[in-house]
């Protein structure tokens, strides 16, 4: 799918890795839009053992449709599907106005094609009508969905994000900053209330900026953009914050550091590896001027566009940093290694934990961005033991890693938990 990077990431890659990315991406596929009233999109082979699949008797749905707001029009909507054997296992209703958009997670006999469930809701009255396999984290009920969302909200700003897609679905989120490092157009003004604009919802971001949400193909209701705003206040009011527990681990040399999350807190420890990096270093992570380094770091810092990892020295020095930064509905990795310090197997220990966060996070993939020279990044790739995929365009390669195979778990029990870096 072709999609276009956010205002930050624009100022932290050269116009040269952004021509890269950009043509990188329009080769991918676009999911085709929708051909009928449901708004499905076709299930492929894998798909129907997939997600939804809950047994060999029945399937998982999600399903939204739209009735008008009169007594009757939801047990006419319940008959019809009783009428295919389907069970309601839970339902949520979002009024407006004249209409109700009535949201559904049924159970349906693994024979019956979504097409059928669409054609039957049309016939008692639904309209619009969307339909998606459901898998069996949506049977947690809605309120117990959202608490647990706040409650990762509430212990790492850089939930926001990844809370807003499990809130909303399908869905690509970016956060744009109210001043671009680097220049380039600045975020547009929002309310304090927010803006909800049939697909796409804008809210003002805590320090400033603004936080577009967009979902195709599937409008948003009342609902939906108050629970979203309730999650941006809940991050306002708390103010900046990460855990902060740390592994300290010991290299096969026998020297002590220490891994943690960081932030903008940080940040001169940060600019402090800059002056102690070389030119070359700097300029493989950041495909660009080597002087606009330090400009990136405090949006690079921020929880707000993903997570750090910094590894530091018993002397109190930042030697190494991994990047995982939310970019849309993508998510790409980065790695930055002192000279004095690289070989040591720093920067791999950086990326499986950082891999293990994405997956944590639910990311279905994770990339990275580099030169082809960089041997160091394509090694630890490739020792990650997950399918990769490069594109290389003009020297700048681009390594996508999916993220849904056994190599994943062999990751995640060499990196331990997550959380505590």
């Amino acid at each position: 799918m072709t999609r276009n990077l956010s205002d930050v990431k624009i100022a932290a890659l050269s116009a040269l890795s952004a021509y890269c990315k950009a043509a990188w991406r329009t080769r991918r596929h676009e999911d085709p839009p929708p051909t009928s009233d449901t708004g499905a999109r076709p299930s492929s082979p894998e798909e129907q053992a997939g997600p939804g699949a809950v047994g060999a008797q029945s399937t998982l749905w999600r399903m939204r449709t739209t009735v008008r707001d009169t007594p009757g029009s939801l047990a006419a909507l319940c008959s019809a599907l009783a009428g295919h054997r389907v069970d309601i296992l839970s339902l949520q209703t979002h009024p407006l106005g004249e209409d109700t958009v009535d949201e559904f997670l049924l159970r349906a006999p693994a024979a019956l094609a979504s097409a059928d469930l669409t054609h039957a809701v049309a016939a008692a009255g639904g309209k619009r009508t969307w339909i998606e396999r459901a898998d069996a984290h949506d049977l947690v009920d809605a309120p117990t969905r959202v608490l647990g969302l706040a409650t990762r909200t509430a212990l790492d700003a850089a939930e926001l994000p990844l809370a807003l897609r499990q809130l909303l679905g399908r869905c690509t989120i970016r956060s744009l900053p109210a001043t671009p490092v680097g220049g380039g157009r600045a975020a547009a003004d929002v309310p304090v209330e927010g803006v909800l604009e049939d697909t796409v919802m804008r809210l003002r971001a805590p320090e400033g900026g603004v936080i577009t949400v967009e979902r195709p193909y599937l409008p948003f209701t009342p609902t939906e953009f108050a629970r979203a705003r309730a999650l941006v206040e809940l991050d306002a009011r708390l103010g900046p914050r990460i855990p902060r527990g740390q592994d300290v681990l010991t290299l096969p040399e026998g020297n002590d550091i220490t891994v943690r999350r960081a932030d903008t807190g940080d940040l001169e420890a940060a600019r402090a590896m800059h002056e102690r990096c070389s030119a070359r270093t700097l300029g493989m992570r950041y495909h660009g001027p080597v002087g606009d380094a330090d400009r990136y770091l405090n949006h690079l810092l921020s929880p707000r566009y993903g997570r750090t990892l910094a590894v530091w020295t018993p002397s109190g020095r930042i030697v190494g940093l991994g990047h995982l930064l939310w970019d849309g509905d993508e998510t790409e990795v980065a790695l930055l290694v002192e000279d004095e310090w690289q070989g040591r197997g720093i920067g791999r220990e950086l990326l499986d934990r950082l891999v293990a966060m994405a997956v944590e996070a639910g990311c279905d993939s994770v990339y990275a961005v580099t030169q082809s020279s960089n041997t160091g990044m394509v090694a630890a790739m490739r020792g990650l033991g997950l399918p990769l995929d490069y594109q290389i365009e003009e020297g700048t390669l681009v390594i996508t890693a999916g993220l849904d195979s056994v190599g994943v778990a062999e990751s995640l029990s060499r990196s331990g938990e997550p959380g505590n870096a």
